[in-house]
């Protein structure tokens, strides 16, 4: 009887076809397993975002707790909303699963600002609708203290006074516009407002690292404020004043907590200077940043909020502005 058998060939045909079938098998179950570990680290990490957004919410209310507490009538170095928050651990209050000998790090920390220790870019506009030569006066001298050009005050000044809303009038439209204005020189009727630092890019000037080096100093508010004498650094105590930066140095020194119980008090105490005319200084302060930073496990987050206390004996507050960084 005569037996057939299969050519080698076919064999090891039948060989690679087993093994490519295995590996595509192979391939479609790990392809399986990274797509289900990509959604997985995707809700964990969507989860982890959420809390710490709570956290820093968290953190913001805790500080204006905080502000609430203190006195309304005088804001100095010394008061209970400059207390710094130093790496506070959450482990026990943030809801997750643990795995044994996991080291699960979870804390926030943060820090209140005095925002009008600052001198506030929306001063050099006054509110009649022209700019404030006594502000921008203050703002070359504070320029010129940093090292810096100050022939921007005046270009400043006069993007800021663009930006502002216009004034209805009784020539105005429907919507608020007068037809027969005509945009100031260098600028467009629809420049952008201001709202943060990083806006006076947009003046002809400025560069990322000017704004770097301004950061500590200028801040922009929703409206005109007060320097507070009592929380400003030597460079914007010697702005707004006839004083020079070692002046207002040598005061700072002098009185790390310095407190001003108002502005003669503060003019008694400046060696015969005293502040550039039109320019307001006070003892107090209404507008204050809240530095955040949460770290929770792999995830971090670094904030910034603005807060406004109002001046009045409940000490409300309201948060104006959260900015991720």
């Amino acid at each position: 009887m005569r037996t057939f058998t299969r050519p080698s060939r076919q064999r090891g045909v039948a060989v690679i076809t087993a093994l490519l079938l295995t590996a595509l098998a192979i391939t479609v179950v790990a392809s399986l397993f990274w797509q289900q570990q990509v959604q997985v680290r995707s809700m964990e990490n969507q989860r982890l975002r959420l809390q710490t957004q709570w956290a820093m919410r968290g953190m913001v209310d805790f500080a204006r707790f905080w502000l609430r507490q203190d006195n309304v009538t005088l804001t100095a170095l010394d008061g209970v909303w400059a207390t710094p928050i130093e790496e506070a651990r959450l482990d026990d209050y943030v809801d997750r699963e643990k795995v044994d000998t996991e080291k699960f790090d979870a804390t926030v920390s943060g820090r209140a600002l005095d925002a009008q220790a600052r001198f506030n870019i929306t001063n050099l506009a006054a509110a009649t609708g022209i700019v404030s030569q006594p502000n921008v006066q203050a703002y070359q001298r504070l320029l010129s203290n940093l090292q810096l050009d100050s022939s921007l005050a005046q270009a400043t000044a006069d993007a800021v006074l663009r930006a502002r809303p216009k004034p209805r009038t009784a020539d105005s439209g429907a919507d608020g516009k007068t037809p027969s204005a005509t945009p100031a020189s260098g600028g467009s009727s629809e420049s952008v407002a201001f709202t943060q630092v990083e806006d006076l890019l947009a003046v002809p000037g400025y560069t990322p690292q000017m704004i770097e080096k301004l950061r500590d100093f200028i801040i922009v508010l929703p409206k005109p404020t007060a320097v507070n004498v009592n929380t400003a650094p030597a460079e914007v105590l010697s702005a707004v004043t006839d004083m020079s930066v070692s002046e207002a140095s040598a005061l700072t020194l002098s009185n790390p907590r310095k407190k001003f119980v108002d502005r003669l008090n503060f003019q008694n105490n400046i060696n015969g200077k005293k502040p550039i005319d039109g320019v307001e200084i006070d003892v107090k302060s209404q507008y204050f940043l809240t530095v955040i930073r949460v770290r929770l496990d792999r995830a971090a987050l670094d904030a910034q909020a603005l807060v406004w206390r109002e001046p009045n004996p409940q000490r409300t507050t309201s948060l104006v502005w959260l900015r991720e960084n």
